[in-house]
């Protein structure tokens, strides 16, 4: 009886050290990918995952267009974007009053 037990054992404890050191830790590079991708805004210095660096210049749905140079525009797709270098700062509303 405990020889069974502990062959059972043995690969369930396998199974939750792979999800805590591997599965766990690729879901949660996964979800902030998903949100810093969600949150591109024009203007943002961005890195392609082919390692080209450019300044967002449209963000549509699924793609973006990337100014890699002056007059340089290329359209890459949203999910290649690999990482946001600096953010712009949100740009006040049309109706807040001057003082």
């Amino acid at each position: 009886m405990a020889e069974t037990l502990n062959m059972l054992l043995l690969p369930v404890l396998l199974l939750v050290v792979f999800y805590f050191l591997l599965i766990r830790p690729q879901q949660k590079r996964m979800k902030e990918h998903r949100e810093m991708v969600s949150n591109l805004r024009r203007g943002d210095e961005v890195v392609t995952s082919g390692g080209m660096i450019g300044k967002l210049t449209k963000v549509d749905e699924q793609e973006v267009t990337v100014e890699i140079a002056d007059g340089v525009r290329t359209r890459v797709l949203k999910h290649t974007i690999s990482e946001v270098r600096s953010r712009t700062e949100p740009k006040p509303a049309n109706d807040a009053k001057k003082s």
